[in-house]
């Protein structure tokens, strides 16, 4: 049997330790050269990256939406279609800048926005969906000013707020103003 190199057990060490698979790295000296180490650890890898983005989509609240690709560009005529995949690119969030969707019911506002936030969370970045209703609603019904600053943390905690309104448009943090 033909013994690893030092920098792939090394590597492979580093990643246990990662995962935090304390019982794996007791035996260390047992299993480091056992050739199903590596299929194992990128099993556990792979499980916890979608474990987690499942998780992060459930917390998001993003919904069902349709993907971007299906998106009508011709109609409404005024959407300006490199804008809205400039912002797709998320490039704003390094900004922590706002984006404003304006324009009538109906012509995809919530559906870029609900875009915008899937791709964030695919991304890594953390993210919470919700309506204006759902938001105004919560804060207005907490009674004590400690509640509300915890309120308050909780809706600034996301790295991604999508705020949504048929009748305010659609905002997500981004400092772009598009009219649809």
């Amino acid at each position: 049997m033909s013994r690893q190199p030092t920098t792939e057990i090394d590597t492979l060490r580093a990643r246990a330790e990662a995962l935090h698979l304390h019982g794996l790295l007791t035996h260390w000296t047992e299993v480091a050269t056992q050739p199903w180490l590596a299929p194992m650890l990128d099993w556990e890898e792979q499980q916890r990256a979608s474990r987690s983005l499942e998780r992060r989509l459930k917390t998001a609240r993003i919904g069902c939406f349709k993907p971007l690709c299906d998106f009508d560009w011709s109609w409404p005529t005024r959407c300006d279609r490199v804008a809205v995949e400039a912002q797709m690119t998320l490039d704003f969030l390094k900004d922590a800048a706002n984006t404003v969707f304006v324009g009538p019911n109906g012509v995809g506002k919530s559906m870029l926005a609900q875009n915008i936030a899937h791709q964030a969370v695919i991304q890594g970045y953390t993210v919470l969906f919700t309506s204006a209703g759902q938001l105004l609603g919560d804060l207005c019904a907490l009674d004590s000013d400690s509640t509300l600053q915890r309120r308050l943390r909780h809706y600034a905690r996301p790295q991604l707020l999508a705020i949504d309104s048929c009748a305010v448009g659609s905002y997500v943090e981004s400092s772009h103003k598009f009219g649809l």
